[in-house]
């Protein structure tokens, strides 16, 4: 099968409540603007190629169609607003343990958004909070070559294919992002003595 990102792709990877929503295009301008207000927590919008996807400070996020793992997911933390933007490290763990899980390389967190493997930036985070919901953008670079990498960036960039030798089954990463993700906010929301 070839590799996507569909539903029919994913379902047999996943196994956490993220994704029970889970809304997918072949193209958009960015998986953020795919989320709808009523759309519930864990909500997951993904695309196999952005036209406008952006970075931490309106920096632009280029890949070519196929070779990253593209999503965002909605969330309602019944938390402090001061403690938002912890969620962009939340975020950037889960993502590295993610990333181990499924290849075996060990990334590091540069804070506050970037999981970088041997100071190569390989994946970021762009958290948007609004009205008590925040929409997490994650990007991972995964099989793109050295050619198809962004060439201005302040960290040199990466991608899995070129950490590992082959190619990673995205279908597997983002199922893996999505279950680390979900265990990752649980914790930070459980911890926060908020209720709701």
């Amino acid at each position: 099968m070839a590799d996507s990102l569909a539903l029919e792709a994913l379902r047999p990877f996943l196994a956490g409540r993220f994704g029970d929503v889970y809304r997918y295009e072949e193209q958009c301008e960015s998986t953020q603007r795919l989320l709808r207000d009523e759309d519930p927590e864990g909500a997951v919008a993904v695309a196999e190629e952005q036209t406008e996807g952006r970075g931490r400070l309106g920096r632009r996020w280029e890949a070519p169609a196929r070779t990253s793992v593209l999503v965002s997911v909605l969330l309602r933390p019944a938390v402090e607003p001061a403690r938002l933007p912890e969620l962009s490290l939340v975020a950037g763990g889960a993502v590295a343990e993610a990333i181990a899980d499924v290849t075996g390389v060990d990334p590091t967190i540069k804070f506050p958004n970037d999981v970088l493997i041997r100071g190569k930036k390989v994946a970021g985070i762009l958290a948007e909070s609004s009205e008590g919901r925040v929409v997490l953008g994650i990007g991972v670079n995964v099989n793109q070559n050295a050619t198809e990498l962004p060439s201005e960036t302040d960290t040199p960039p990466t991608s899995l294919l070129l950490e590992t030798g082959g190619p990673v089954e995205r279908a597997r990463l983002l199922a893996a992002i999505l279950l680390r993700l979900e265990h990752a906010y649980d914790r930070w929301t459980s911890g926060s003595g908020a209720s709701g």
